[in-house]
């Protein structure tokens, strides 16, 4: 197969459950060694996505390739190619990690892959976990098997399924490092997550989705570049709120500050001189570039 064949490749992909279309002729393709983001609110159809990729669904249209073997006609080679990181906590309570890292290795034919097994439980802060049972980890510890699970057989092309879902910070970070290596090394990766500052850090490009439809499929940078606005970020003091104008056109951000999208530096100052003629106080103020976020909520708002 030719060096310039897609990793992934999505053709026309539709699915359908019922009366909810959810995937609507969906075309998508992924370089080899990519670091690739697939973004959407709750309900976009990534997870359908993911499962038709992984060979667990058919498409009623289109075509899926994982590095160039299609996953309906050719589906051992293509599920061979691949590693999938779910995003439920499926395990088998029965056995030990380093059972279930076994035993993924015995699904793909693979006999003494210790030493593979082992270096993947030291980067994934595992060994000390190797011989407990499954049922006795964590959530957190479960979800590091789920990843371990789906790089047992070292798969050339990686699909993360909100993989820090739930975690603490040190296993985000130390997850995304050998991530990094990995695609360092020409693993292909996608990415699902709703972290969207690790989507913007991680990945070079990215698809959004919405109702089962591709909105965007473009460079991060590209994504970023299309929003030149700017955003005003304020904490306002104990009891103060924004004037009707001001407050018409605000949002809430997760750290329970203020959001206010400008468009130049006259448009800040004039914001300022509103508040302190108001005699609005405010503790904290902020002037952020484009983040991922604000492209994502904005055309999300645009493609309702």
């Amino acid at each position: 197969m030719a060096d310039s064949s897609p990793a992934l490749l999505i053709e026309g992909v539709c699915k359908r459950f019922g009366s909810l279309q959810a995937l609507d002729h969906v075309s998508l393709q992924v370089a080899p060694g990519e670091f690739f983001g697939l973004l959407g609110p709750n309900g976009a159809g990534k997870t359908t996505l993911i499962s038709a990729m992984a060979g667990l669904s058919r498409p009623d249209a289109g075509s899926i390739r994982v590095m160039g073997h299609d996953t309906v006609a050719d589906y051992r080679a293509a599920r061979r190619n691949l590693g999938v990181v779910p995003q439920e906590l499926v395990f088998d309570p029965f056995f030990t990690v380093r059972e279930t890292l076994r035993i993924q290795s015995g699904y793909y034919g693979l006999r003494g892959n210790d030493d593979w097994i082992d270096e993947i439980l030291a980067r994934l802060d595992l060994t000390a976990k190797a011989d407990s049972n499954m049922r006795a980890l964590s959530g957190g510890m479960k979800r590091r098997v789920l990843v371990a699970q789906a790089l047992v057989h070292r798969p050339p092309v990686i699909v993360l399924d909100e993989p820090t879902a739930g975690v603490d910070v040190e296993l985000r970070q130390g997850l995304w490092a050998f991530v990094r290596d990995l695609n360092r090394q020409g693993h292909t990766i996608v990415l699902t997550t709703h972290y969207l500052e690790e989507a913007e850090s991680l990945c070079g490009r990215i698809a959004m989705l919405k109702q089962g439809r591709v909105i965007a499929l473009e460079r991060t940078a590209d994504l970023l570049a299309r929003r030149m606005q700017q955003t005003l970020r304020l904490r306002l003091g104990q009891g103060a709120a924004l004037p009707p104008e001001l407050r018409a056109r605000a949002r809430a951000t997760p750290d329970g500050r203020i959001a206010l999208t400008v468009d130049s530096a006259d448009e800040v100052a004039a914001c300022l001189a509103r508040l302190h003629a108001e005699g609005v106080l405010f503790d904290d103020i902020e002037l952020a570039k484009p983040a991922l976020e604000d492209v994502f909520i904005a055309m999300m708002q645009e493609a309702a």
